[in-house]
């Protein structure tokens, strides 16, 4: 196993200043803003926001990575609070909520929503597809989900609950609209 080298002093506070500059710019801007705008708010060339993030998605994961471990986490002490089926709507709503609220994180929980075959699932990905499955899992034990569901299949749902709600205005009262029209659909038939 190799190790890790630390960071030099220099290079961390780089590190960190970019990381500022970005979460300031993604908000303001969204995932697309500049990423030579980013370096020059941190006081660094491109070359080393690069050395430092080879892509946008890289530099996007960096900024956002705890607010999508506190998504990820919330899966969990939702299922402690609410019953298996409500927990997985509580969660997607959450979900949604954060993709608007927080700029350029919808961008980032689409790599999640992808088929991952053209690249390696980002620790972001892998930690929101893990907390979409536990609570898959459980609904679908719990007769509250059809047995048919993917865990892929809510997060992708919850991504495009994300988008129509967008287009209304982004309001949480579109978002409850539209994510209880999915979860009716996602209940088993009545026998």
């Amino acid at each position: 196993m190799a190790q890790v080298k630390p960071m030099r002093a220099d290079a961390r506070r780089n590190y960190e200043r970019l990381l500022k500059a970005a979460a300031a710019a993604f908000a303001e801007h969204g995932e697309q803003a500049s990423l030579d705008d980013i370096a020059r708010r941190a006081g660094v060339g491109s070359g080393t926001l690069y050395r430092h993030f080879p892509t946008r998605q890289a530099l996007l994961e960096a900024v956002y990575v705890d607010a999508v471990e506190a998504l990820g986490n919330r899966a969990d002490e939702i299922a402690g609070e609410l019953p298996p089926g409500e927990a997985l709507a509580e969660w997607l709503f959450e979900v949604c909520v954060g993709t608007i609220e927080v700029r350029g994180l919808k961008s980032l929980l689409g790599s999640a929503v992808t088929d991952g075959s053209n690249a390696a699932l980002t620790a972001c990905a892998t930690h929101m597809k893990g907390a979409a499955e536990r609570l898959v899992v459980a609904a679908q034990r719990d007769g509250a989900l059809r047995a048919d569901v993917e865990p892929i299949d809510v997060l992708r749902l919850a991504h495009g609950v994300s988008s129509a709600s967008e287009l209304a205005n982004g309001g949480s009262e579109h978002l409850r609209r539209y994510l209880s029209f999915l979860t009716e659909g996602l209940r088993p038939a009545a026998g």
